[in-house]
C-alpha cells in the first residue's frame, strides 16, 4: 500500500499597489495523468478542471474549524478558474515528480523552469508571477503527494490546519490546481493548488 504524504505550508503575502483584474477560465478541459500499471503505480487519474473548482468550492461551502487555533471559519465565497495560477501550479507539480523533490521549493533543476531561468531554486511566489499573476493582493500554496483521486487529496488537505486554512482563506478569490504523476517518483502523484486574489 502506497504511503500518503501531505506537506503545508500557508503562505499569504500581501502587497500594496494599483492592479487590475485578469480574466479567469472555467472551461471543461480535461486533465488526465497517465501511468504504467506496475503494481506499485497509481492509477490513472482523468478529471475536469470544473470538476475540481467543483469539488473545492464544496468544501468551502461549509463552516469548518480548521484546528488552526482560530476557531470554526465561515462558508467562503466560491473561487474561480484562473489558467496563470494554473499555469504555475503544473510547473510545480511537474518539477516534484519529474526532479522526485516535495517541497514548496523548487528543485533547482531544469525542471524547475523558473529557478532555472533565475539560477536558482524558485519559491512559490516567484513561479506565480513567472506565469504572468502579477500585481496580485494576496497568494498561497497547497502541495500533496500520492493521492489518487480529487476527494482524497481534499481529505488530506482539509485534517491538516494550514492546508485547510489556505483552502478555507476568503481572501483568496480564483486558484489553480495541477496533478502531475510519474511512477517513478516517491508519492506518484504529485497535487499543486495555488490561490490568488487580484486588486
Amino acid at each position: 500500500m502506497t504511503h500518503f504524504k501531505t506537506f503545508a505550508l500557508i503562505v499569504s503575502i500581501f502587497f500594496v499597489g494599483c492592479g487590475e483584474q485578469t480574466a479567469t477560465s472555467t472551461n471543461s478541459k480535461n486533465i488526465e495523468v497517465p501511468t504504467t500499471t506496475s503494481k506499485n503505480s497509481p492509477k490513472i487519474l482523468s478529471i475536469t478542471q470544473e470538476e475540481i473548482l467543483k469539488a473545492i468550492n464544496e468544501a468551502r461551502s461549509v463552516a469548518r474549524d480548521c484546528n488552526d487555533g482560530k476557531g470554526w471559519t465561515e462558508a467562503a465565497q466560491p473561487l474561480t478558474w484562473n489558467s496563470e495560477l494554473y499555469a504555475a501550479a503544473y510547473e510545480h507539480s511537474n518539477d516534484m515528480a519529474e526532479s522526485n523533490n516535495f517541497s514548496h521549493l523548487g528543485s533547482g533543476t531544469t525542471f524547475d523552469i523558473t529557478g532555472s531561468n533565475n539560477e536558482k531554486a524558485s519559491k512559490f511566489n516567484e513561479r506565480i508571477k513567472a506565469n504572468g499573476y502579477v500585481e496580485y493582493r494576496t497568494i498561497g500554496e497547497n502541495i500533496a503527494g500520492g493521492q489518487e483521486s480529487i476527494e482524497e487529496v481534499l481529505t488530506a488537505w482539509l485534517t491538516s490546519p494550514a492546508h485547510c486554512t489556505n483552502i478555507m482563506n476568503n481572501n483568496f478569490s480564483e486558484i489553480g490546481v495541477a496533478i502531475v504523476s510519474n511512477p517513478d517518483s516517491e508519492f506518484g502523484i504529485y497535487w499543486t493548488q495555488n490561490f490568488g486574489s487580484k486588486k
